[in-house]
Order: structure tokens, then sequence, then C-alpha cells
């Protein structure tokens, strides 16, 4: 436990030093969707608001949480920590806590059920929990890192075998299954898969297909206990995803971008001692999707385990890596997205996603994605086969042989810190409740650039002053997911208008826009549509992946609005109905 706590803060040590001052600099726009979620889910408690619905972004439609990451559980559980120390604490707690948790849950459920050695199962829990796919969505990612969540579904699962306790088994099941749906719905669907998967094929095997009739009956049971259960507990949840206002079907992320390289596989990650030397690569999407990138020496030392344990294990041994090795080869496969991409480059070799992306709830699944299960599977390779090697005699040779190929396969992974770096301040138009004297009680205040997840500030602003029990302001548009995609599937943020365009082409290009009266009336419109009051800017905006030009969007609304007010450190438009 000392061990995963020690390696958590490690990773995460550029955000301890400043949490409130410094932000993931390859995902600061989700870092503060996270931190907005923690905030309004604090103030949807003790506000008796809906959690899973909000006004207060994307005015005037609103926004469907359930479809989004809205870490319910979390939001709800963390928001007396919320209120007392601010959203971007809290969310470095519990990033670090989810790193923490995940090896020691591993290690707790390998050590307590599956092996005897608690080497092995230090190595495996501590492989797992910080593996390259874990550290790269500790960039800010808070559903993706609560890896703990697996070993315990995977142990109340197995514990449904039992006989005469069916009943409670499948309860508690129910229960973890609705926790795990509120904090990562994505994850929980990969472990469903998963466990399935590999529970088909262990049973149908020889070996088991006994035990596997003898325990069935109760093993069925149970899992309509657990349906019950979680379809009681998520029945609104549920409604609200798939039939629900402001719901969409797919996602706006393209599948194909979104698709595992077949040679990252084999590559380093970026944020490992291996990517520090050098040899990381850019064959993920982005550094937050970097979900395999175990090394090659890791590919061959999984594969001597797998042979190892296959050729000094019983029918029953081998049913279970057979089981094993189908799950990784068949997520692995799925991984590749609907068609191969090979060291960077797209080929025309369809794979079997191309056939299941089309089906309901596959279809909002990222590809790529699929790869961490296979990081699981590698880490009970390697548990299992400590535990094997120290149970069994070896030969000098043979011990430093395995033990060479162990550091050669682990050590150039070994996690280094996440990139961070300074954060604009929240104006003290904000934090000292000055905005107060500008909209009306739950109006309409932009920043300008309008919010989005290019353009965090306004989420950021918001969060502040939910935390902090200033009051409420709702803001047009945000970071979110929503419908108004192409082929009716969802986007990121609302469909564009003229007055945000306007406001985003000023910012990234530092060229203020040549405004008519056409101009004019359609940002009137926009402004009506939106029940906008006020319009803020900051002197320091936060772009969160180019600098923004403050001038130019100082001058754009010049020439829209008229000269400014100058409050507190902010520039202020009011321009209400």
């Amino acid at each position: 436990m000392l061990v995963a706590l020690a390696l958590a803060v490690w990773v995460t040590s550029g955000l301890w030093i400043d949490p409130n001052g410094r932000a993931i600099t390859v995902n600061s726009s989700d870092q503060a969707l996270f931190e907005w979620l923690l905030a309004f889910g604090g103030h949807a408690l003790t506000h008796g608001e809906n959690p899973l619905f909000t006004y207060l972004i994307n005015v005037p439609d609103g926004v469907n949480l359930a479809v989004n990451t809205s870490i319910t559980v979390y939001a709800v559980l963390f928001a007396p920590l919320t209120y007392l120390i601010g959203p971007p604490a809290t969310f470095l707690v519990i990033l670090t806590l989810n790193l923490a948790a995940t090896a020691v849950a591993w290690y707790w459920l390998l050590s307590r059920h599956l092996l005897r050695s608690p080497l092995a199962a230090a190595i495996g829990g501590l492989f797992i929990g910080f593996s390259p796919g874990m550290v790269s969505h500790a960039n800010a990612h808070l559903n993706w890192t609560a890896g703990w969540l697996v070993p315990l579904l995977v142990w109340r699962l197995f514990a449904l075998r039992r006989p005469g306790r069916w009943l409670r088994d499948g309860a508690i099941l129910g229960v973890l299954v609705a926790v795990a749906f509120s904090i990562a719905a994505e994850g929980l669907f990969f472990t469903a898969l998963a466990l399935g998967l590999f529970v088909a094929v262990w049973a149908l095997h020889p070996a088991n297909r006994a035990e596997a009739r003898a325990v069935l009956p109760s093993f069925l049971r149970g899992l309509a206990v657990t349906a019950v259960v979680a379809g009681v507990l998520l029945s609104y949840p549920l409604w609200l995803h798939f039939a629900g206002p402001q719901r969409f079907h797919g996602t706006g992320f393209d599948a194909v971008i979104h698709s595992e390289d077949i040679a990252a596989y084999a590559a380093y990650p970026r944020r490992s001692l291996a990517g520090e030397a050098g040899f990381g690569t850019s064959l993920a999407p982005n550094p937050t999707e970097e979900n395999s990138f175990f090394g090659l020496p890791l590919l061959v030392l999984a594969v001597g385990c797998f042979v190892l344990l296959w050729r000094g294990g019983d029918a029953h041994r081998r049913a279970t890596l057979w089981a094993l090795g189908i799950v990784a080869v068949v997520f692995t496969a799925l991984s590749f997205g609907p068609v191969a991409k090979i060291d960077g480059h797209r080929t025309d070799l369809p794979m079997p996603f191309d056939l299941l992306g089309h089906l309901p709830v596959v279809n909002a699944a990222l590809p790529a994605r699929f790869a961490l299960v296979v990081t699981p599977v590698i880490g009970l390779l390697l548990a299992y086969a400590v535990d094997q090697l120290r149970r069994r005699p070896l030969s000098r040779a043979a011990a430093v042989a395995w033990t060479v190929g162990f550091a050669v396969a682990l050590v150039p992974l070994f996690p280094t810190p996440l990139l961070t770096s300074e954060r604009e301040p929240i104006p003290r138009f904000i934090t000292s409740g000055a905005w107060r004297d500008h909209v009306s009680p739950g109006g309409v205040l932009t920043p300008a650039p309008l919010a989005l997840d290019v353009y965090p500030d306004g989420q950021r602003w918001q969060a502040y002053a939910l935390a902090n029990r200033q009051g409420e302001f709702a803001i047009p548009s945000g970071f979110f997911l929503g419908p108004g995609g192409p082929d009716d599937r969802g986007r990121i943020g609302p469909v564009p208008r003229p007055f945000g365009a306007l406001l985003d082409q000023a910012a990234r290009t530092g060229l203020p826009p040549i405004v008519t009266e056409g101009t004019r009336e359609e940002v009137r419109a926009d402004l009506e549509h939106w029940r906008i009051e006020t319009v803020v800017l900051a002197d320091e905006v936060h772009g969160a992946k180019w600098p923004v030009d403050e001038e130019a969007i100082r001058r754009t609304l010049v020439l829209l609005f008229g000269e400014p007010e100058r409050v507190e450190d902010v520039w202020v438009w009011h321009v209400r109905r």
C-alpha cells in the first residue's frame, strides 16, 4: 500500500506542487471538466438539484450528464472535501487515490484469492495499477483511472458460484455495478464483455464443464438478482442515457483515429523511463490514449510466462490460461478499430470492430480502449509466473535468466511524472464575488471566448462559484458531449453559432473579424438565443490547445458592443436584452 501510494504521488507530483495553480499540460480541458463535475455534483447534492441534468451550461438546452462522464458517486462522496479545499485539489486527491487503489485492489485480489506469494501479487498489482494505459489516462481521466473497480467486480462475480448465498451475493454485485456505472460506465461495459467472454470460454473447456454445470443454477440466480438490483438503482440514469433529453447515439470521436496502432503494442509510452530516454512514440491519437504500449520485451516475457504456466499446469490451470488467452486476442483485435493501422499508416484491411462498431452501446466506445483489457491479462500472467517460479526450485542460471527477463521488460516501463504547467488564475472578478453585481441571480454570463473544450475558463469560473457557495450563474456552450454531430451522432459542445465563431477566430488568429451590420444582427440573435446578460474578458485566458490572443478578442468585442467597463481584473460588456 505504501509503495502504491508513493508511486501515485510520484506520477502526480507536478500537480501537488500547486494544486490550484497547475494543470496537466496535455489535457487541461478534461481536468477542468472533471473539476466542474465535482463542483456541480456537490452543489446539486446540497441544493436538491438533479445531479444528472443541468441547465447551468449549454443554455438554453442544458446537458444530459448521464451520457457524459458524470462521476456522480465521486462528486457526492467527496462533496465535503470539494467545499473545504476546492475542486482542483479534490480532483488531485481522487486522481492520486485512483492510481494507488487500483494497484492495491489487484494486489488484494491476487494475494487473497488466487496466489500464494505476496511478492507475485505485488508485481501483478503494481504492474496493472501503473501500466502504460493507466499512467496515460492519469492525464485527467478520473473515470478510467478508477481501475480499482475491476478486481472488485471480478471478486463479486465469481462469488456467485457459492450455493445458498446467491441472493446476498447478487445484491452486493448489483450495488457494485451501480457504483461502477456512476463512475466509469465505459469501463464497466468493457469489464462486463471481458468477464462474459472469460466465463463462457472457461466453462466450455472440458476440464471445467462438470464444475460449471454444478454451479450454474446458483450463478444464474445470482446474476438475476444483480440485474434487478442494478436495474432499480440505475433506472433513472439508464432512462436518461437512452431516452432522456439531449441524448445522442454513438460518439463524437472518429473510430479510425481513436483505434490502436498494431505497432503500438510493441512501442514504449512517453511517460516512462524508456520514453524519457527517447524511445517514446506518437502512435497514439493523443497522449491520454496510450492504451497498450507494452514494449517488445514485455510481450516476449508475457508469452514466456504463458508457456511456463501451460507446461507446468494441470487441466484446470490450462483452461484458465486458455480463457485468458482468448480474452487477450479478442480485445487486441477489437482495439485495432474498423481498419488496421501499422506504424502510423492506415491500411484497407478490415478489422472485427468494423462489424461490431455499429451496434448500440458499442458504437459509443473508442476502440483503442479495448487494449486496456489486455493489461490485466498480462498482469495475471506475470503474477502467476512469479508465484510458480517461487514455489519450484530453479537452477541458478534459470533464476538469473527470469530475473533479467522481468527487469528488461518492466524497468523501461517505470512511470515518470505527468507533464504539468501553470494555469491562468481565476480572475478576482469571480473569486471576490463581484460577478454578482453584473448578472441577475441564475442569469447568463459568458466568458470570451465562449466555454468549450479548448477554452475551459467558463466552467472553471462556474465551478469556483458553486464550490464557494457564491450562487449560480449560467453559461452558454461548454465542454460536454451532446447531440448535433454528423449522422445524428454526438459531438463535443453545441453546434457552433456566429458569435462563438467570431471570438474563436480572433482568439486563434489574433485578427479581429470584419464586422458588418449583418454580423451584428447575427450576434444579436445569438444573444437572444442564449439570454446572455454579460460578456466578460479576463486579462489572461486559458487555451487548452493553443495560446489565446486576448487583445484581438477585446477589439472584436469593442467592434460589436462598444467600449467595456473595467471591473476588478476583467473587461465587462453589459448586453442585456
